[in-house]
């Protein structure tokens, strides 16, 4: 197995780090990424194979876990039990139960709320004068419908932010003692809340996600409030945190590449925003635990060992995409690894999906002129991809 170094703070990797992917992959089937300690999958078809493959997974082997330190109890409290960090058969009767009430009828009936959502915060956007479309339009859309989908007030959405951010912070590279200490206080408020408001519902139940999963039954079996809390948490963080950076990305994209109207119109938003996610995701590698000996032609992955799955670099592979490393709207829908795959394929990707198939259009027809301030940069925050900014003028 050929090793690699590039460590994921470096200044140019943090900007562009397609060049040592393309170098990676080259190098494949998986190459020893010496800065994670770990080996780490590049290509479309490894990365595809081994997000199927039921001898990894995301859950820690019995074997390698290690007691939790005090000042993590309460991010661990809430981890333990999310979905993200299971496996069968736990996260089977998790992910069940959270499908019924989590249901495509459920997400559609989002749609008039995203377009009212959208077009109150580009009526309050600036027309004179540039403004960072990151705080003012791309994180407030996601954490506002977050709020209405599990049916807690919008006035709440500067502490879901809040916690959100918070806690996600954990999943960057290189995190510091004040970034645990942090997420483990954002842990403890966003749990402390939603017991309350868990109770509440049970008392009290309403249109909401809330109430629907407390209802939820499968097999005799309901989900319980440390699981209500996580499958909460998960669907904030997670929603939220990759929806916001698809959207920041995705307006960088089409604005640097001029991209005509038209690929913004109704018949062609679908397919131009699955080439956006393909084309600059917002998360751009997960890792895997090891179960069993997976042997990829010379190079055995060893049992007890993590691996890397680096989906952005699967995104542009050229084996599957002709001129993988060019933005093109037009180009015929092909699978991506954007979402994930598997068992933990991303149970919110329609409604991401759904977001920014209304967001981007909405926000080019209120700005027919939008154009970049200056030039945006991305967050040394790896494994997100994401925007330090964006400004941008009208």
């Amino acid at each position: 197995m050929i090793s690699l170094s590039q460590s994921p703070h470096d200044p140019a990797f943090v900007q562009n780090p397609y060049p040592f992917y393309d170098r990676a992959r080259a190098s494949g089937p998986v190459v020893f990424w010496e800065d994670y300690g770990m080996p780490a999958a590049f290509d479309a078809a490894t990365v595809a194979a081994l997000l199927r493959d039921k001898r990894l997974g995301r859950a820690v082997p019995h074997d390698q876990r290690r007691p939790v330190p005090a000042h993590l109890e309460p991010f661990h409290a809430v981890e333990q039990f999310s979905m993200l960090e299971l496996e069968p058969p736990d996260h089977t009767r998790l992910r069940g139960l959270v499908l019924r009430a989590f249901t495509s009828r459920r997400i559609k009936a989002l749609q008039p709320d995203i377009a009212e959502i959208t077009d109150d915060l580009l009526g309050q956007l600036p027309r004179d004068t540039p403004f960072d479309l990151i705080p003012t339009f791309c994180t407030q859309l996601p954490v506002r419908i977050i709020a209405r989908l599990l049916g807690v007030p919008e006035a709440m959405a500067p502490d879901l932010l809040r916690w959100s951010s918070d806690m996600v912070a954990m999943y960057q590279a290189g995190r510091s003692r004040q970034i645990e200490e942090a997420a483990a206080t954002a842990a403890t408020e966003f749990a402390e809340f939603l017991t309350a408001y868990i109770d509440e519902r049970r008392n009290t139940p309403a249109n909401d996600l809330i109430t629907e999963l407390i209802s939820a039954e499968q097999s005799g079996t309901r989900l319980s409030t440390p699981e209500l809390i996580s499958t909460c948490v998960l669907l904030l963080n997670a929603g939220h945190e990759a929806t916001v950076h698809s959207l920041g990305n995705a307006v960088k994209c089409l604005l640097e590449h001029a991209t005509p109207q038209a690929a913004l119109d109704p018949a062609h938003i679908a397919p131009t925003c699955e080439e956006l996610l393909r084309f600059t995701p917002p998360l751009h590698m997960f890792d895997r635990h090891v179960y069993e000996d997976v042997d990829l032609g010379d190079i055995t992955l060893k049992q007890g060992s993590r691996v890397g799955l680096v989906l952005a670099a699967a995104g542009r592979d050229p084996a599957l995409y002709v001129d993988a490393d060019q933005f093109r709207p037009e180009r015929p829908v092909k699978p991506h690894a954007a979402f994930g795959g598997g068992v933990h394929f991303c149970v919110g990707a329609p409604l991401a999906r759904m977001e920014m198939q209304i967001a981007l259009p909405a926000l080019f027809k209120h700005f027919p002129k939008l154009a970049l301030g200056d030039s945006p940069s991305f967050s040394d925050s790896y494994h997100f991809h994401k925007l330090d900014k964006l400004l941008v003028h009208s």
